[in-house]
């Protein structure tokens, strides 16, 4: 039995749009790209490459949790009447469990928690044979847009 939150997008956007609001800011200096919406989550990919890697040749943690951090960030906005809401990090935490070289990386955020004020995701990060990279949880605030 799935526990999870029953939502709604609140309009619709192509991942042309979604991958048109990664341009100059953090996603693209990444290589991040969304690459799957679906009514319950929102996927994206990035590189294991020498803007992710830390000094050892390795994903950087701190690279798995941007990427799930601008996943889950615009899954969480895609959810909500954004003429009256933003939905803004509150929180985030990541477990990294195996590590990577090289190739590209999927992060999947998806909704355990949809409330009024708060919603929460677990974004999976996996390796291109599915294996479990990191697991994190975002926490984000709707707050009511001030006119």
């Amino acid at each position: 039995m799935s526990n999870v939150p029953q939502f709604t997008l609140q309009a619709q956007y192509s991942l042309a749009d979604l991958n048109e609001r990664l341009k100059k800011n953090m996603g693209e200096h990444l290589g991040i790209e969304y690459i799957e919406l679906g009514e319950n989550f929102l996927k994206a990919k990035m590189p294991v490459d020498h803007r992710t890697h830390q000094p050892l040749g390795m994903l950087n943690g701190g690279a798995s949790l941007a990427l799930a951090e601008i996943t889950g960030s615009m899954a969480a906005n895609l959810y909500i009447d954004r003429t009256k809401y933003v939905a803004l990090g509150l929180d985030i935490n990541g477990n990294h469990l195996k590590s990577v070289k090289e190739g590209y990386v999927y992060a999947t955020a998806t909704p355990f928690h949809m409330g009024k004020t708060t919603q929460v995701w677990e974004v999976k990060i996996t390796d291109e044979e599915n294996n479990l990279i990191c697991i994190s949880r975002l926490t984000m605030a709707v707050v009511e847009i001030k006119k």
